[in-house]
């Protein structure tokens, strides 16, 4: 029997805030559209900001489905999804409302400043997620995995990239979605922090 929450709070944010991995779903409105889910790792780069809101650091790296579906006029719909792979079972879902904040926006400087503990290297947007409905169901089906370590690659590849060679390639590969709507604002923004 599942449950759902006013809040994140308590044991329910300890329980994200532990997770090394989480899932994000977005669709476009378009009913022939792509479903996109995304796993999304890479230790510190998702933050509780408040009982209803949560955001997470979007990378360069692969396609830009999240953000064109978030940017999307009428629109934003994400879920976001933690699984228990060790610990009690239980999955907890927060259907919500997303926002891309690019590194020209205003916000981009105080928002930046919650990954402090994220390596950065490849940031090209920060997703805002206002939660609408938190839930959380047994996860009796989810098998026991042991988490070994962050993979590095990602990080050491943007890297070793200039704010110059990474707009290069963000102009290159994600300026529209796989259904052509507008992903990715280009030419990149710079940053601003």
């Amino acid at each position: 029997m599942g449950k759902t929450f006013e809040r994140i709070e308590g044991r329910l944010r300890d329980f994200i805030e532990q997770q090394p991995v989480f899932f994000t779903a977005t669709a476009p409105l378009a009913g022939d559209g792509h479903v996109n889910l995304s796993p999304k790792g890479r230790s510190g780069t998702l933050v509780v900001i408040d009982e209803l809101t949560l955001a997470y650091l979007d990378f360069g790296g692969s396609g830009a489905e999240t953000i064109a579906h978030v940017r999307e006029k009428g629109n934003g719909r994400i879920t976001l999804m933690w699984c228990a792979f060790s610990g009690p079972p239980q999955v907890v879902r927060v259907h919500g409302q997303g926002e891309a904040v690019f590194r020209d926006d205003p916000r981009w400087a105080g928002l930046i400043g919650r990954f402090k503990d994220a390596d950065g290297p490849g940031a090209r947007a920060i997703i805002v997620v206002h939660a609408r409905r938190i839930s959380q169901v047994c996860g009796f089906a989810v098998p026991f995995m042991e988490y070994r370590e962050e993979r590095t690659q990602h990080a050491e590849y943007f890297g070793r990239k200039s704010e110059e060679e990474f707009a290069a390639y963000c102009e290159k590969k994600v300026g529209v979605s796989l259904d052509g709507l507008p992903a990715l604002p280009l030419p990149l923004p710079a940053r601003t922090d």
